[in-house]
């Protein structure tokens, strides 16, 4: 395929797409940010709990 067709195909399919409005886009990022923050605290909490008690297990 050239460039040139490949372009307008490309053109033609960003025409088709439906974007999100802006408060969409705020909250769905804002939604990401919140389960990212929560879960890598999560895996953080499991890693010090995990990490004490194989320290007192060893010691």
């Amino acid at each position: 395929m050239n460039p040139v067709t490949f372009l307008r195909e490309v053109k033609s399919e960003m025409e088709k797409v439906v974007w999100p409005t802006r408060n969409q886009a705020v909250q769905l990022t804002v939604m990401v940010i919140a389960v990212s923050v929560l879960v890598g605290a999560y895996i953080g909490g499991l890693d010090f709990i995990f990490t004490n008690v194989l320290n007192s297990i060893v010691k």
